[in-house]
Formats: structure tokens, sequence, C-alpha cells
């Protein structure tokens, strides 16, 4: 869950634009716009989410395995977390 205040305006922007695509499209399906532009309109949908879940996921890790960790355990350092990102942007596209 996005806590700062930062984190939570780039969720909402992101949230906002997925809206107002999910709007067009309803109008677009009611005006009986042709399929292929249809799928062009839920191609761009799936990818706000995905990359709206993208953020979360990071946000996420970023929290429960980016801190110092007790001795012991290793902790995952900022570009091993980078890295990590980089493959689970590029698999949610």
């Amino acid at each position: 869950m996005p806590y700062s205040v930062e984190d939570k305006k780039k969720a909402t922007t992101r949230l906002r634009r997925i809206k107002g695509q999910v709007e067009a499209l309803e109008r677009a399906v009611q005006a009986g716009t042709e399929c292929r532009l249809l799928l062009q309109q839920i191609a761009a949908m799936r990818g706000a989410a995905g990359g709206l879940m993208a953020e979360v996921l990071e946000i996420h890790l970023r929290e429960t395995m980016g801190h110092p960790a007790p001795p012991k355990i290793p902790s995952v350092g900022d570009d091993q977390m980078d890295d990590i990102m980089k493959i689970l942007r590029a698999y949610l596209k």
C-alpha cells in the first residue's frame, strides 16, 4: 500500500488515467467502434493497470525487503531491488 504522499499521488494519478481509459472504452463500445480500435484501447488499459501493479509491488518489496535485516539474514540492496523490478516490469507488460 502506498503510504508516502508522493507514492499516493502517483498511484492516484495512475488510477485516474485508468478510469479515463475505461470511460473512453465504454463510450467507444456504445458508439459501435470497430473491434480493432477497441482492442487497442483495451491493450492501453492493460498496460496502465500493469504499470500500477508494478509500482505498488515495488513499494511493497522495497518496504519489506529493502529494510536492514537482522544479523544472519541478508537484505536486498538497492541495486538488487532495481534488477528485480526491471524483471517484474518486463513481465507485467
